[in-house]
């Protein structure tokens, strides 16, 4: 067997590395298999022999007219979204939303909405599978899903880390922020969904490996120039800022210390 990268052809379009048929090449559709349903994929990289343990496996290769199929059924969600929206408006239901999936084979017709509240969309579903002829499911998501949907530029002036390649959330938490010393300004920490920047958990980890052997801020130190306090970290530079007993603040290295107090 073989792997490589398949996308997956939905509104979040995630990219996962997966072992794939030895006939598979880049370019074909696959079926896969998700927590949500069948979903079908296209392979984007050249297959590889080297594959790696525990990777998922394609659920199959489909047909070429089960792919003109599907196709076809894709053409049908953004009708299925209007259709959708009317009778949220109808019912009067505090949602907003978002996208309609089709799943391959017609299996089940998905509609992703956020609320900041709990919906009661038990009628919702009634209407909705009168009108489609198949299994309705609804999915309330977060606001940090909405961005990963809709897309958007983040303060970078790229599209966001979401919507370009990120599968998962990552935990970005305060401390990411000012272990990094950058500002708790919100409007520069805070990506377009309202939470903290997912890049911010990228560096964070190098930061903390740059940082181990710095003395602590506030840790006083003996320099050749004297006395000081440490009141900074530059780990870009592994540096840091030390004040010392006249109020002046130096770069130095660990090499400059001559003892820790």
């Amino acid at each position: 067997m073989k792997s490589a990268y398949v996308k997956i052809n939905d509104c979040y379009g995630c990219v996962f590395e997966m072992e794939v048929p030895e006939e598979a090449k880049k370019g074909d559709y696959v079926l896969c298999e998700l927590e949500k349903g069948t979903c079908l994929g296209i392979i984007i990289t050249e297959p590889e022999e080297n594959v790696k343990e525990g990777l998922k496996k394609v659920a199959g290769i489909p047909k070429k007219e089960e792919v003109e199929e599907y196709f076809k059924l894709k053409e049908k969600e953004e009708n299925a979204f209007k259709i959708c929206k009317q009778k949220i408006e109808e019912l009067n239901l505090p949602m907003k939303l978002l996208s309609a999936e089709y799943f391959f084979g017609a299996s089940k017709l998905l509609f992703y909405f956020v609320s900041e509240n709990r919906v009661d969309f038990r009628e919702l579903v009634k209407e909705l599978a009168k009108e489609f002829k198949t299994r309705i499911e609804l999915r309330q998501i977060g606001v940090r899903d909405e961005a990963k949907i809709i897309g958007g530029l983040g303060n970078c002036g790229n599209i966001c880390c979401c919507k370009r390649f990120l599968n998962n959330f990552s935990v970005v938490s305060i401390k990411m922020v000012k272990e990094q010393g950058l500002a708790l300004n919100p409007a520069k920490i805070s990506g377009i969904c309202g939470r903290l920047m997912c890049c911010l958990a990228y560096e964070y980890d190098m930061y903390m490996e740059y940082k181990k052997e710095f003395p602590k801020i506030g840790k006083k130190v003996i320099l050749e120039q004297g006395e000081g306090k440490v009141v900074k970290h530059n780990p870009l530079s592994s540096t840091f800022t030390v004040e010392l007993e006249d109020g002046n603040l130096v770069n130095v290295t660990l090499k400059d210390i001559k003892s820790v107090d």
